[in-house]
C-alpha cells in the first residue's frame, strides 16, 4: 500500500512530518510519501533523501521552461528532490486537457503521477491519460474524518473496476476521511492500492504516532 500524506497549507511543521515519515517508513513494507507546499518541497526532500520515505509535489503545471510566471514547473519540482506529484486535487482542479499536459510535463522529468478525481467516471477518464495512479476522493468527505471506505465503499470498488476497464496498469488510490489503520485496511480490501490523506497526519499532535497507526495493520 502507498500512504501519501498531503500537507496542503496546514500550519504544521513539514520537516517534523518528514522526519516522522522517514522513521515510520523504515519499519513498514508500505510506501510512505509526504507532499508539502511548494516552498517547503526542497527542505522535505532533503530530510527524506536516503530514507525509505519520499517527497511528492502537490501540483505541477502543464508548462515548459520559459515565460510562465506563477506556475509550478516540473523540472523545478524534480530538481528540488520530489519523486512524484499530485495532479487535479479537488482543491486545485484542472480541465482534462490541462491534466493531460501536467501528466506529460511530469513524465518529461521522470516524476510519478497521481491524478485525483471525484467519481469513478472522472478517474477512469484520467486513467486514459496514462498516469501512474489515480485517486478517487469525494470532496464532501475530505477533512471530515469519515473515510470514503465506510461512507461510500461502492465508489472505491466502482473506481477500481472503471480504471481496470481503461488501463489495468494504472493503480487506484482512495482518499477523503482516511485517518486510521482500519481505514487503510478497508481501502485495501476494496481494491485500492494506496490512500491519500491530509488532516489525519498534518493536524495531529504527534505525526509519527498518527503515521505509525496508519501502517501498523499492513
Amino acid at each position: 500500500m502507498f500512504v501519501l500524506v498531503n500537507l496542503k497549507t496546514y500550519p504544521c511543521d513539514p520537516v517534523a512530518v518528514a522526519e516522522a515519515a522517514a522513521d515510520v517508513a523504515a519499519d513498514t513494507d508500505a510506501r510512505v510519501a509526504v507532499a508539502p507546499e511548494a516552498t517547503d518541497l526542497r527542505r522535505v526532500a532533503t530530510v527524506l533523501d536516503g530514507t525509505a520515505a519520499e517527497a511528492f509535489a502537490q501540483h505541477v503545471d502543464p508548462v515548459e521552461p520559459g515565460s510562465n510566471t506563477g506556475h509550478t514547473l516540473a523540472e523545478t519540482v524534480a530538481d528540488a528532490g520530489a519523486t512524484g506529484t499530485l495532479c487535479n486535487h479537488s482543491e486545485r482542479r484542472l480541465r482534462l486537457d490541462r491534466i493531460d499536459g501536467a501528466v506529460a510535463a511530469a513524465e518529461r522529468v521522470g516524476l510519478e503521477t497521481v491524478v485525483c478525481g471525484n467519481t469513478p467516471e472522472q478517474v477512469a477518464a484520467a486513467a486514459a491519460l496514462g498516469p501512474d495512479a489515480v485517486a478517487v476522493e469525494p470532496p464532501e468527505l475530505i477533512g471530515t474524518g469519515t473515510p470514503v471506505s465506510a461512507a461510500d465503499p461502492d465508489i472505491v470498488e466502482d473506481a477500481v473496476a472503471a480504471v481496470d476497464a481503461v488501463d489495468e496498469d494504472v493503480s487506484v488510490f482512495c482518499g477523503a476521511g482516511i485517518s486510521t489503520g482500519e481505514d487503510v485496511v478497508a481501502a485495501r480490501d476494496l481494491g485500492a492500492e494506496g490512500v491519500l490523506l491530509a488532516s489525519g497526519v498534518a493536524k495531529a499532535d504527534d505525526p509519527r504516532a498518527a503515521l505509525a497507526d496508519l501502517v501498523a495493520p499492513l
